[in-house]
């Protein structure tokens, strides 16, 4: 317990009991922190002058609630949380989990920067002893990875790393980081590199030895003016013959399938207030966009590419086959 004039310390302490989702009497909290309740009332003030919404309730012990307000203010986590939390981002980053975006990867930069070295060690342990399930259509990558590069992308630090081709051969890289962005398969970095004085986009799963040079940059504007179109079209450029004209209608909002699908994928064209229509590029296997657009949840119809419409309606009659007692609906994929 920290010494009752020891005031930071105090509201620390104060603010962690606070945050445990429950209204907490004056008196409790008086005698958990050793102070009068006088003290706790003049700790709740100085926590709401520092943007806290704590709410208080009338009565004869009247009691004192962290509620929402209108901005996240600063969390205070014990041990166990802060693990939970650092492993639960880095499984889920590590595997491009679709709807982690960039965002998971910065929060869990910014916790791990701050974790006790003993907690950084109960993390890796409890990471190294799970086995995640997984599709396998994804590469795997280590989280450590993404938060050297999220953390230089954030602050404009130039970084360096060993990069393998796809023909196998590595070679050294000095870039500014701009971006990450995710497929939902795979990570993607897009940064400008300072040999080549070009841009480029890199596959994540293919960097190693990540190295924060410390060197600061000033931004520069990214080709196409969004990373996420950026790399879609460098995706795309990749295939070499590869590469397929996407063409798929469905029965849904605009907004909802944009919702549903990363932006790499393209723009939804709204044909009405219940149709859409996606035009893309693709180098991804049919197989898995097949599946990809069966998870939007909505009913659609493939136009092209015909390989893509062979496999989608053979993915739903094998869905509808595995509910015999659906068996006379139509197939929700479409042909």
């Amino acid at each position: 317990m920290p010494s009752p004039t020891d005031t930071p310390a105090r509201l620390l302490q104060l603010l962690s009991l606070l945050q445990t989702p429950r209204e907490w009497p004056g008196g409790e909290l008086a005698d958990r922190l050793g102070v009068s309740r006088r003290t706790v009332r003049r700790d709740i003030d100085r926590l709401r002058d520092l943007g806290y919404p704590v709410q208080a309730t009338l009565g004869a012990d009247g009691g004192y609630r962290l509620v929402a307000g209108k901005a996240l203010p600063p969390l205070v986590l014990d041990d166990e949380e802060a693990v939970a939390i650092a492993v639960g981002l880095r499984a889920g980053a590590g595997h491009a989990v679709e709807g982690i975006e960039e965002a998971s990867v910065r929060a869990l930069a910014k916790l791990e920067q701050v974790l006790p070295s003993r907690l950084r060690h109960r993390v890796a342990t409890l990471q190294t002893a799970t086995t995640p399930l997984t599709s396998g259509d994804g590469a795997t990558i280590a989280p450590e990875t993404l938060t050297v590069i999220a953390s230089t992308a954030a602050g404009s630090e130039r970084l360096r790393f060993t990069y393998q081709a796809r023909d196998t051969t590595e070679s050294r890289r000095l870039v500014e980081p701009h971006r990450l962005v995710s497929t939902g398969r795979r990570w993607y970095l897009v940064a400008y590199d300072i040999d080549r004085e070009d841009w480029r986009t890199f596959r994540v799963d293919r960097i190693s030895e990540p190295f924060a040079t410390a060197a600061r940059f000033a931004p520069r504007e990214v080709p196409e003016g969004d990373a996420a179109e950026y790399v879609r079209r460098s995706v795309s450029s990749w295939g070499a013959g590869a590469a397929y004209d996407l063409d798929v209608e469905f029965a849904a909002p605009a907004e909802a399938i944009a919702a549903q699908l990363s932006p790499t994928f393209g723009v939804p064209e709204p044909l009405g207030p219940d149709r859409c229509r996606l035009r893309a590029t693709s180098t991804d296997p049919v197989q898995w966009m097949a599946v990809r657009l069966a998870m939007t949840g909505h009913a659609f119809t493939v136009h092209s590419p015909e390989q893509l419409q062979t496999t989608a309606h053979d993915l739903g009659s094998r869905l509808i086959q595995s509910s015999p007692s659906r068996s006379g609906h139509s197939s929700p994929c479409g042909d």
